[in-house]
């Protein structure tokens, strides 16, 4: 009998889970009959008889119904797993009153104050563009500052970041997505991370540069520069002013360096991609362990990706603060299905086929291991793709599931530090913001290894304990927020994850 080939995550399960190329014909503790056909790791195994139409338990949660009936030892995936319709059930709003011990030590972190009383982990300066016909632009200034070697003069700066993107024209000017793009740029322009921000738009685009810096001080240290194309007399007189422009933001930027600041000036997006079947038994639950650590110390944590939590949003309405937060978020599950039903899709569209190779097969399924990330703290609010977050805790910010995008808005929304947490090999990095992978299994790791940050799969392999990765995980947060270079920076990621939400006809 082998027990530690499989593992049972809860006593009422029905299945259990490989932690390795299981052969068929192998006999598996808690399992009567012998495997039926080779399993490979992170998928699922019958441990006792699941007639037609029965739910299927992992985590103690329904993740689907049986297609057909299914005997132990057999491998439990999308041939014999589907899922019903989800159906409306009670919330139970506000119904656990959780809450979290404050810390007993005060942590610091080296980062970058500005004037706003904002706190950044990076000083990038930013070039930001209000359409795609800017983009090249944006580009052809970072690229000659690149060659002129400006920055060698300003070493506080960690260096010009272009933010293109493929919308900004094209589009209503006064629907959703008009919204949700609005509020991204403003949101980046006002990053913490960035000491500086030279905005540059074309000039007859439906995102106006007039209205985006409109009368208001988007920043407080009144590092932000704008110009249009057209305005300035084409593509070299404005390469020419940018520079000149980017030298007196660098000039500023520069002027600020890294000081102790409270590790409560922390605001980490929370992401997964590229999940399987150890995401939510590794990583997942390590990462939720560490933003209940950082929730203590009074830091900001932010879950998103709507989509994937889908059958699983009633363990964070239980946890709400309050029965309306909980009804906010019940409100964006609602939005959802609209969307995906006006646009011809499903909100099982989920899992990816990766995600099934590596053992989830329904979104229920998946979405119970996504949630782990959020730990055990209270659910403080919910906001909007985008919108600047305004309290302190663990939080919820509404995105799609795709991974670019939805940090884009988590960034746009003030995080200046991102954990995500990958199965497959998600490969990737946001700048202005660090990014920490984690790998959900050590196999990935070892192969991986120059795009991994932190191998949580020796959670399984070698009996670490949740608690003693995520403290881990934590302390790594804390030496990345200071400085110190996460492998997606050090490979140069960033120039191509800037990815607005296009929410609405494109005309």
């Amino acid at each position: 009998m082998h027990g530690s080939d499989v593992l049972k995550l809860r006593a009422n399960d029905n299945v259990v889970i490989a932690l390795r190329v299981l052969p068929a014909g192998i006999r598996l503790e808690g399992v009567s009959e012998p495997l039926s056909v080779d399993v490979q790791p992170g998928h699922k195994i019958a441990c006792a008889p699941i007639p037609k139409g029965e739910n299927v338990l992992r985590y103690g949660q329904v993740i689907g119904q049986a297609k057909e009936d299914i005997q132990p030892g057999s491998h439990v995936h999308s041939h014999n797993l589907g899922m019903d319709a989800h159906e409306l059930q009670d919330y139970e709003f506000a119904s656990q009153n959780p809450s979290l011990e404050p810390a007993t030590e005060d942590r610091q972190f080296l980062g970058y104050r500005r004037a706003d009383g904002k706190v950044g982990t990076r000083n990038y300066l930013g070039i930001l563009t209000s359409v795609n016909c800017s983009g090249s632009v944006a580009r052809f200034i970072a690229e000659a500052a690149e060659r002129s070697g400006i920055l060698d003069e300003f070493p506080n700066v960690d260096g010009v970041v272009p933010i293109v993107h493929g919308t900004g024209c094209g589009m209503s000017g006064k629907n959703e997505g008009y919204a949700a793009l609005f509020r991204t740029l403003s949101g980046y322009a006002q990053h913490p991370n960035f000491g500086g921000i030279l905005l540059i738009g074309l000039g007859c685009e439906v995102m106006q540069v007039s209205d985006l810096v409109g009368g208001r001080p988007i920043r407080a240290d009144g590092a932000l520069r704008y110009m249009t194309i057209q305005q300035e007399g084409g593509t070299r007189r404005t390469i020419e002013k940018g520079l000149t422009e980017l030298r007196g933001i660098a000039e500023a930027a520069n002027r600020v360096s890294r000081t102790p600041a409270p590790v409560s000036e922390i605001t980490v997006g929370m992401q997964c991609g590229g999940s399987d079947g150890y995401s939510g038994i590794t990583a997942n639950p390590a990462l939720g362990y560490a933003s209940d650590l950082l929730v203590r110390h009074g830091g900001t944590t932010i879950l998103s990706e709507t989509p994937e939590i889908y059958g699983a949003e009633h363990l964070l309405t239980t946890r709400a603060n309050t029965v309306e937060v909980g009804e906010k978020l019940i409100e964006r599950i609602h939005w959802w299905e609209d969307y995906t039903s006006r646009n011809g899709g499903e909100m099982d569209n989920n899992p990816s086929p990766g995600n099934k190779r590596g053992g989830l097969t329904t979104i229920l399924e998946k979405s119970l291991g996504a949630v782990a990330k959020g730990g055990t703290a209270p659910l403080t609010d919910v906001y909007q793709f985008g919108e600047l977050i305004d309290k302190k805790g663990f939080v919820f910010m509404d995105s799609p599931g795709f991974d670019p995008c939805s940090v884009t808005g988590q960034v746009a929304s003030g995080a200046n530090l991102v954990v995500f947490t990958t199965g497959r090999g998600s490969v990737s990095g946001y700048k202005p913001t660090p990014c920490i992978k984690l790998a959900t299994n050590s196999e990935m790791y070892r192969r991986m290894s120059e795009d991994m940050d932190l191998d949580c799969g020796d959670i399984v392999t070698e009996g670490v304990s949740i608690e003693a990765k995520g403290e881990e995980l934590f302390e790594l947060m804390i030496r990345v927020a200071s400085g110190e270079h996460t492998k997606s920076e050090e490979l140069g990621f960033g120039g191509a994850e800037f990815v607005p939400w296009q929410i609405g006809a494109v005309m």
